[in-house]
């Protein structure tokens, strides 16, 4: 009868066969019976053979399944089985084995529970058990145990042992204990046995630690002073260190070595070449080293492909990414990422996007470097449902646990923070960075949160989270970027006295270079809009290094403060720089000779970009010259210039027609410039204020009502007067009509002591700056009210004789403030520093840096 064929009976029939054949080599050749072992399930076999025959398991017998177990990974068995052998220096041998399995299928911890077991048992390591143990401490940065188990190779005498001492100086650096790998080394080259390796495992420490600078001093003293000949892992150690600093020269000449010795055919040793040269921005010199190898792996294109992504060349990176897909090139997680990662430190958002939906469609599951690369481009667009989309598959796949540590998390978490605020979500940036334990927060938690408030018009509660920064117990020290932001800050706020306390702090604090360009970039602007344009140039002439941001920014701020001769000597100096100035220039210049009333030096300027620059005019340099010419009256000039122009005018080209009407009480033109703004459903209160104003001034009241009714009807509110003004404890903020403040009556004395005092030596209220249809007496009432002058009379009473008066106002300050505030200047001993929404005013001894012309 035969047997009908199904998986059990196969089996079965397998299994009878195993045992015959186990049964017979047992009675016959034990030394063949190991050897026939080659599955977990013949391992099994014949130990079971070996234990219901009653052979005795001899020393031979016991290695040989040992050996077979831990082929098979059955390292549970082997360990059984280990366990029941007397300990011996030659045994040994087969923890090592069990150690170095462990630490082979990347499973460290394991590693270790067995080095602990080997020695609960009294068995001791030999020169060839440390070396693995401590790889599995620096895999797992587990310094205290790693610490524990350098005393016992001090306490066996392994000490002595350059093969035991360099995995100390290994794990040490990876554990980012340099104090403790260093002195290890120290005492190497002190008996004399440091070699190669030891090199390589100190300099690698410091390259592990980001200390490149003395990775490359040691690199240096190895090849030079102990002229020592770097190997593969040397060379592999020291380039990474040339890419990071931007050694290029440095990195040529271990190129050079590598080509001499025949290094450079390791495809270890062409894939670190091609990272360094890419990373010092040498792409042709990285391709150059690609073509020639001969052999390439995936990590080889990974370092193209993210070259010249990270180089903003983005066609040659996606051709080599194509070329990969051509070559049928398995594409990894890295490879992905790069292009991510590129897109979007290049602002190129909804390109970031695209290919992460194409990496999904491929099966590639994503890990943290591409998510905070994502929520970067997300941010950089304004993406927000891209951004909480890519959230919610952060939390389902690794912020609910899965394979990556705390810090994993914490980066995650930043890029969250930091694609809410920069998408204006910020109570959602605000709810996640209060969720995070104030110990667990690192210095980007606070900088992404300090800069989302920076970014969006919240100035105080960057200030105010800035200042918290120092309460907690674990104090973050900023860095350069949360600097820069809190700078930002305080430039909106015209904080001075909180800016230069920040620039006390930057000088005072090591950590912080105030060489970097874009800190002092930062201080020259927080001090121009602040009110302090001569200290601006004290730090712009410090710099020992400046671009183009450092010359725009100081140019800026001789704008602001109406200075157009000194700002006409900054552009003069950028020239004689050979630096070649761009749009953003020339919109400055464009503005300073607006508000100085450069009319002729503006109109030169502007007819000289394109021709001399190669500056195509945007519709914000229109913009400008329509302001620039409106100012002077010539309403015609630049109507025909709107009408000249190449692009649609946009609505700030009409606002600005429309304020200039303001300024000349031209009502036919004003409603021609409002009717434009209203066909491009520009709608906002600067808008409907002016054109108010303009019939306000004509005294057509009935228009007046009618801009007011139809503000009404759109929802659209006219936004209230506010100033702020620093004071001894502080900023102090009044709205117009204020009798909030606790010295409210105060300043409302004072005010009306002043105003009686300016009166007397020629002030006159210009009541037209009023715009209600009331009397004069009532006018002049609510002239009196204004935000700024309650402001300038706290100021007056509260700060010592003679200091600075600082103000900032969110609004144009109005004609009759202006010509009060001038009066007012006659009589006090304080200058009176007023910065509006468009510039700065310097008022003292009876005159306004502006000249008039504002």
């Amino acid at each position: 009868m035969l047997l009908r064929f199904s998986p059990f009976n196969s089996k079965a029939l397998i299994i009878n066969t195993h045992h015959h054949l186990l049964y017979h080599s047992i009675t016959t050749t034990p030394k063949i019976s190991s050897q026939l072992c080659k599955t977990l399930i013949q391992s099994k076999l014949l130990h079971q053979q070996y234990i219901v025959h009653g052979h005795t398991l001899n020393y031979t017998n016991i290695t040989n399944l040992i050996s077979n177990y831990i082929s098979s990974n059955s390292t549970t068995n082997a360990i059984l089985l280990l366990e029941s052998l007397t300990p011996s220096h030659s045994s040994v041998f087969w923890w090592n084995q069990l150690i170095r399995h462990a630490r082979h299928h990347n499973s460290p911890h394991i590693a270790l529970t067995l080095f602990c077991r080997m020695k609960t048992l009294n068995w001791t390591p030999d020169h060839y058990t440390f070396p693995f143990v401590f790889k599995a401490c620096g895999e797992i940065s587990h310094f205290n145990l790693g610490g524990s188990i350098h005393g016992s190779v001090l306490r066996s005498g392994f000490d002595s042992n350059v093969f035991v001492c360099n995995a100390v100086v290994s794990m040490y650096g990876k554990c980012n204990a340099l104090i403790y790998a260093r002195k290890v080394f120290d005492e190497l080259c002190d008996r004399g046995i440091c070699d190669l390796v030891s090199w390589n495992s100190i300099v690698s420490a410091y390259s592990h630690c980001f200390v490149p600078k003395v990775a490359v001093l040691l690199f240096r003293e190895m090849t030079v002073s102990y002229g020592l000949l770097p190997d593969a892992v040397g060379v592999v150690n020291i380039l990474p260190v040339c890419g990071f600093l931007g050694l290029g020269l440095l990195g040529k000449q271990v190129h050079g070595f590598g080509v001499r010795t025949g290094l450079v055919d390791d495809v270890f040793v062409g894939n670190a070449l091609v990272d360094m040269y890419a990373k010092c921005g040498k792409l042709v010199d990285a391709n150059k080293v690609f073509e020639r190898m001969g052999f390439k792996d995936v990590v080889s294109w990974n370092a193209m492909v993210t070259g010249y992504s990270q180089a903003g060349r983005f066609e040659d990176a996606l051709s080599l990414f194509e070329k990969m897909r051509e070559e049928k090139i398995e594409l990894d997680v890295v490879t992905w990422s790069s292009v991510i990662s590129g897109y979007a430190q290049k602002g190129f958002g909804c390109e970031a996007m695209d290919v992460f939906r194409e990496m999904c469609g491929c099966g590639c599951r994503p890990n943290v470097v591409t998510l905070v690369s994502l929520l970067s481009g997300c941010a950089s667009v304004g993406a927000l449902l891209h951004g909480r989309e890519t959230h919610c598959y952060a939390i389902k796949f690794i912020l609910n646990g899965g394979d990556y540590d705390d810090d994993d998390d914490l980066m995650v978490i930043n890029a969250l923070i930091d694609m809410y605020a920069k998408c204006q979500s910020l109570e959602v940036a605000r709810a996640m960075f209060d969720e995070i334990c104030p110990k667990d927060r690192d210095v980007v938690t606070w900088t992404v949160m300090i800069g989302g408030y920076a970014q969006h018009d919240d100035a105080n509660h960057a200030l105010q989270l800035f200042s918290e920064m120092f309460k907690f117990d674990n104090c973050i020290v900023p860095n350069d970027f949360t600097i820069s932001c809190v700078l930002m800050a305080c430039a909106r706020l015209a904080a001075l006295r909180f800016g230069r306390q920040i620039h006390a702090y930057v000088l005072r604090r090591s950590r912080i270079d105030s060489d970097v360009l874009f800190v002092a970039n930062c201080l020259i602007a927080m001090y121009s809009k602040s009110g302090d344009v001569d200290t601006a140039r004290v730090v712009f002439d410090n710099m020992p290094k400046r671009n183009a941001v450092s010359w725009t920014s100081l140019l800026t701020g001789y704008g602001l403060h109406g200075r157009s001769e000194d700002a006409l000597c900054v552009f003069d100096g950028m020239r004689e720089m050979a630096l070649v100035p761009d749009g953003i220039t020339f919109l400055v210049l464009l503005y300073t000779c607006s508000h100085s009333g450069m009319t002729d030096r503006g109109i030169d300027l502007f007819y000289r970009m394109s021709k001399d620059y190669g500056v195509d005019p945007g519709a914000e340099h229109y913009a400008c010259m329509v302001d620039l010419l409106g100012r002077a009256g010539r309403l015609d000039e630049a109507t025909r210039l709107i009408n000249d122009m190449p692009m649609e005018p946009t609505p700030v080209v009409w606002v600005s027609l429309l304020s200039a009407c303001r300024i000349h009480s031209n009502v036919e033109i004003g409603e021609f410039a409002a009717k434009k703004l209203l066909e491009l459903e520009a709608d906002n209160d600067g808008s409907y204020t002016l054109l108010s104003n303009i019939y306000a001034n004509a005294r057509r009241w009935k228009d007046v009502a009618r801009v007011r009714y139809l503000m009404k009807r759109t929802g659209i509110k006219k936004r209230p007067g506010c100033s702020w003004v620093q004071g001894r404890k502080g900023m102090e903020t009044f709205y117009v009509g204020d009798r909030t403040h606790s010295q409210s009556q105060e300043i409302y004395e004072t005010l009306a002591d002043l105003i009686q005092r300016i009166k007397a030596i020629g002030y006159v209220p210009q009541t037209s700056f009023a715009l209600h249809d009331v009397d004069d007496e009532e006018k002049g009432d609510l002239l009196f009210e204004h935000s700024e002058k309650l402001a300038l009379a706290y100021a007056i009473l509260t700060l010592p004789r003679g200091a600075p008066i600082r103000i900032t106002k969110n609004l144009r300050i109005c004609g009759d403030c202006h010509s009060a505030i001038t009066y007012i200047s006659m009589i006090v001993e304080h200058e009176i520093i007023l910065r509006d929404s468009s510039r700065f005013h310097h008022f003292k001894n009876g005159s306004c840096s502006c000249k008039g012309y504002w």
